[in-house]
């Protein structure tokens, strides 16, 4: 049987209603970036926090970033989604889980908050080796020059261990992007989604997952590029 190859599909109207066919892939496009970025948010700031109590002295903190690391980087992502979306509305009092079901662009933020946490998890062992990959001299310096432990991370240990971090980072972005491609499981109608979407009403997979692919690739091109372009601006002169 002979493939049927047809490059103009993205041209004609989609059975949506709501432009062609290309529209409906930069929808999902549009919905894989915003969700990559609000769920980086969570994953930077949550993985910075998990990451310092996890190189702090005191042993508590050391136990609870542990645990969450090993929690969250353990199980897979996948059955995350399943358990935010179709488990943890149902373990909330009826009322507020009811609300949880029938808010709005649910899968949405759904995915967010799973993306998030789980990415942190990652973020966190990142934020840990950075930290403990810098001289025991700045953490000396700081604390002879009357730095507070908070003054000590905030001034000196984090803003160098960033810099030292910053490809391993950019790298979990990525991750954290591609991983958006997870929340079609739950209704998210991301670009994998729409792609999919794509080949099942014109059955022209091929053109379908090739655009989707070359999407992806350009999104990632782009990320990379600028995060190139920030390592060399905050770089340290004699310290690269």
């Amino acid at each position: 049987m002979n493939y049927n190859w047809n490059w103009g599909i993205f041209f004609d109207a989609s059975p949506e209603g709501n432009g062609t066919y290309a529209d409906m892939l930069l929808s999902g496009l549009m919905w894989t970036i915003v969700t990559a970025l609000c769920a980086w948010v969570i994953a930077f700031c949550l993985g910075s926090v998990i990451g310092v109590l996890r190189t702090l002295p005191s042993k508590t903190a050391n136990a609870i970033g542990t645990a969450y690391v090993e929690l969250f980087r353990n199980i897979p992502l996948l059955v995350q989604m399943f358990l935010w979306y179709f488990v943890l509305p149902e373990l909330l009092p009826q009322r507020l889980g009811d609300a949880v079901k029938q808010m709005p662009d649910a899968p949405f933020y759904t995915a967010v908050v799973c993306l998030g946490f789980f990415t942190a998890s990652r973020v966190a062992e990142q934020v840990r080796a950075g930290i403990q990959a810098l001289p025991r001299g700045q953490r000396m310096a700081g604390t002879a020059m009357g730095f507070t432990v908070a003054q000590t991370y905030r001034y000196v240990l984090l803003p160098n261990a960033y810099r030292i971090i910053l490809p391993p980072l950019t790298s979990e972005f990525l991750n954290n992007l591609k991983n958006t491609s997870v929340a079609l499981t739950i209704g998210l109608l991301e670009l994998t989604a729409r792609a999919r979407s794509m080949q099942e009403f014109s059955f022209q997979v091929f053109e379908a997952f090739t655009a989707a692919t070359i999407l992806y690739v350009i999104i990632n091109l782009c990320v990379v590029t600028a995060a190139t372009f920030l390592e060399k601006a905050v770089a340290i002169p004699g310290q690269r």
